[in-house]
């Protein structure tokens, strides 16, 4: 059984930015941090499955792949890893990469890359604020200047670089095409409402991530059967014990919390480590009339993000 504020871990990268607006009063000045992980603080815990993070890019990101789990075990590594993407803001002219416009062969794609021709065939689209975007393993993909989103991924950091826009930084060619779906990204299996607080944003055999808000004056119970990670993105409230705001998290295992939002309500970005949603993952306990869980479907909206129904270590061959 788990509760713990998470800690907060900073990652510089050389397309971050050094103002993290209200999502982080740390950082330096001087040193750009493009990713916000959010970790158990015991360094002596046991390793999670699922990695949450916040990303803030200033400039673009490499054109990448990662590996599926087959692969990731060929190389000896314990698994792949599949993503997906929450977007909290988005520039104007922010883009996101996924997939590719055509297939192509894997020489053609050897080729694209060796004369910079793959920013053409890749899939740009342009992403709005509440877009999700689901990117499984072996999708070829790249996300733009201007962002700040959340994601929520199997625990590895394995990325092989394909295109680095001229960047100094070491590409993983070979590795990339041997791992790399060079197409299309599959369709998006569209957001499902679960009820009038939880909205399910991506289901796949590797984690729910989903989105709830919770209205002031209400009280509920999370029933966290299994590893799940708590990201606040609006508001604020009581987790348990803890007192938690925006840019704040948690880490609750095997163990039912209670949940009482602040005065402005609470929105929060939830991450478990199951292959379909615990219908019972959320319960209202104040006594007020809640409506009937049921489940509708929303149409998608933005780039079409993906699903995968197939388908952290730390070997980098970092992004």
């Amino acid at each position: 059984m788990a509760l713990e504020q998470a800690c907060i871990e900073m990652i510089p990268k050389p397309w971050g930015t050094t103002d993290l607006l209200h999502w982080s009063a740390a950082g330096h000045p001087s040193v750009p941090i493009g990713e916000l992980w959010f970790q158990r603080c015991d360094p002596h815990a046991p390793e999670p499955t699922l990695l949450l993070k916040l990303l803030f890019t200033q400039e673009a990101l490499s054109i990448q792949v990662h590996p599926d789990d087959a692969a990731a075990h060929r190389m000896g590594l314990p698994r792949g890893k599949t993503e997906a993407w929450y977007i909290l803001s988005a520039a104007a002219d922010a883009t996101v990469g996924l997939g590719l416009n055509a297939a192509i062969t894997p020489e053609q794609l050897r080729t694209a890359v060796a004369d910079g021709s793959i920013a053409q065939l890749v899939a740009w689209h342009r992403p709005f604020e509440g877009d999700v975007i689901a990117v499984p393993a072996g999708t070829i993909h790249a996300i733009g200047a201007g962002l700040v989103l959340a994601e929520i991924q199997q625990r590895s950091d394995t990325t092989f670089r394909l295109f680095d826009h001229g960047g100094p930084r070491e590409l993983h060619i070979e590795q990339g095409i041997a791992v790399a779906h060079a197409g299309p990204a599959k369709r998006a299996v569209p957001v499902r409402r679960l009820s009038y607080v939880r909205t399910v944003l991506v289901a796949n055999p590797y984690f729910v991530f989903e989105r709830i808000d919770l209205p002031a004056g209400s009280i509920w119970d999370l029933d966290a059967r299994c590893e799940t990670w708590l990201a606040i993105i609006a508001g604020d409230g009581g987790v348990g014990v803890l007192q938690v705001g925006v840019g704040q998290g948690c880490f609750i295992e095997a163990q039912t919390v209670r949940i009482v939002p602040g005065e402005g309500g609470m929105s929060c970005l939830v991450a478990y480590d199951a292959a379909a949603p615990n219908r019972d993952l959320l319960r209202r306990v104040d006594g007020s009339d809640v409506p009937a869980l049921r489940e509708t479907v929303s149409p998608p909206t933005g780039p079409p993000p993906t699903f995968a129904t197939s388908q952290v270590s730390s070997t980098e061959a970092l992004s």
